[in-house]
């Protein structure tokens, strides 16, 4: 897919759409904004589960998650924020942003906004549609 990035969030969720939208108001965010909920995923070469645990950004084809799709939102987003954007790709700043990003998804039915429906799916308390129950995708090593 090529065009004009994508950026895909969790609209189910209170904190997500709220940084969304703060992210569109206050950065200026230079691409579709587009709940996880109403994208084609698949024509965005995304999976559901992956959609369900990260923020993504997705461009020229490539996908980026968490902390990453963050990173690529400030960048092309110009000055002042593109600088920190770029930041973000360097170690030991990337591995800072990704634990720091991977703490507050694991945390954001608890933050601002943020309700029991927030919690991410790997959660043994999560329930799917009409309270059946979500199985957590596979380990890597289970895959085929």
């Amino acid at each position: 897919m090529t065009g004009q990035p994508v950026l895909v969030f969790d609209g189910d969720c209170g904190f997500c759409t709220t940084s969304v939208r703060f992210a569109e108001r206050r950065v200026g965010v230079r691409a579709r904004v587009v709940p996880w909920q109403l994208a084609d995923l698949r024509a965005l070469g995304v999976t559901r589960e992956r959609a369900e645990r990260e923020v993504l950004w997705v461009e020229n084809g490539r996908v980026y998650g968490g902390a990453q799709a963050v990173a690529r939102l400030l960048i092309s987003a110009g000055l002042p924020w593109s600088p920190l954007g770029l930041v973000l790709r360097i170690p030991p700043f990337r591995w800072a942003a990704r634990g720091v990003y991977r703490l507050v998804a694991a945390n954001r039915h608890r933050l601002p906004g943020g309700t029991p429906a927030c919690a991410l799916p790997s959660q043994p308390s999560r329930s799917g549609p009409a309270g059946s129950p979500v199985i957590p995708a596979p380990a890597p090593s289970e895959r085929r």
